[in-house]
């Protein structure tokens, strides 16, 4: 498994010989280019999550997976999708995925209704990655750390539309994962932190801070 950050809440997942792509917000990857992605998945529609997924999809035949009102609009865009409701799993090649909740908001880039918010949760060489998308912190992440025991989480910590690094400290305890790695900050000023202060805050609950750099 290798995984490869591309900004924002973006990542590159390699897996078995195949790629999957997380919220494609690339513009702290402009030169990044989507070769051989099996699958992308869009945790809600506000343009920094939805990013480049309906072009990538159309260009590659990449399926978007997404929660039902998102999935309609992407595939009206011309994006393959597969449709997805919180919960269950979805089975893939490569392992398997299931959509849990998120609290946010969530619009598509021409205003309208997008459906809820979501993460994704993700199964496959016998390793479990909870992308939490965005939200802030809810007793939800309880529930997953207790039925999905996942063994590596991707928790939003910029503060202002989302956690910050306090409270993707709690959710980092609820929880449960070892590696914690630090997303959706620094793209912009309103999410701007001193990451430093995660890494520090995270050791002090004996977890592993993974602070990935852009690659």
């Amino acid at each position: 498994m290798d995984i490869r950050y591309l900004g924002h809440s973006a990542f590159e997942i390699e897996t078995q010989g195949k790629k999957i792509l997380v919220d494609p917000f690339l513009v702290a990857s402009p030169n990044y280019k989507p070769e051989g992605i099996t699958d992308i998945f869009v945790t809600h529609g506000h343009g920094d999550h939805l990013g480049s997924a309906i072009e990538i999809s159309r260009e590659t035949g990449a399926p978007i997976t997404a929660i039902f009102e998102l999935a309609n609009y992407c595939a009206k865009q011309g994006a393959s999708t597969i449709d997805i409701g919180l919960g269950s799993w979805q089975n893939y090649s490569w392992g398997k995925a299931a959509a849990v909740p998120a609290f946010h908001s969530s619009s598509t880039p021409d205003g309208h209704y997008a459906g809820c918010p979501c993460g994704f949760v993700f199964n496959f060489e016998g390793q479990t990655i909870y992308h939490a998308g965005d939200t802030c912190l809810n007793s939800e992440m309880k529930m997953i750390g207790e039925v999905y025991e996942p063994d590596m989480v991707m928790l939003p910590v910029g503060g202002k539309y989302t956690m910050d690094i306090e409270q993707a400290v709690t959710a980092a305890e609820w929880l449960g994962a070892t590696a914690v790695v630090p997303m959706h900050y620094n793209t912009f000023d309103a999410i701007r932190v001193d990451i430093g202060e995660f890494e520090r805050q995270i050791r002090e609950i004996g977890k592993m801070p993974m602070v990935m750099k852009l690659r």
